[in-house]
């Protein structure tokens, strides 16, 4: 039995899984040979993750995910972050001079 949820931000179905540092990371939850992730379940179930790498390739008991910030939709879509209003003191925009720049060339 797989434990999925659903993204938030997509509404599409992901695999929880635990990484080899204890962080939570979440993968598509079919396999994918194009993936960096190699899934397993522990001894208790739970899902475990870890990135593949020259000195311990991918084990016969692991499958290849996609992380799933990599398909995400939503985070794809997601617009550039908004310039703050105003700027701290000592830093100047240079907004203004790189426009006149462009009109000159």
């Amino acid at each position: 039995m797989r434990r999925t949820s659903i993204c938030a931000d997509c509404h599409r179905e992901v695999l929880w899984t635990v990484t080899e540092s204890g962080k939570r990371l979440a993968v598509d939850p079919e396999p994918d040979p194009a993936g960096n992730a190699a899934v397993y379940r522990d001894g208790l179930g739970a899902h475990r993750s870890r990135r593949p790498s020259e000195d311990l390739p991918l084990m016969g008991y692991e499958r290849l995910h996609v992380p799933h910030i990599a398909t995400c939709r939503a985070r794809r879509a997601a617009p550039a972050p908004a310039r703050p209003g105003t700027l701290p003191p000592g830093v100047s925009d240079l907004a203004a001079y790189r426009q006149k720049a462009r009109r000159r060339s």
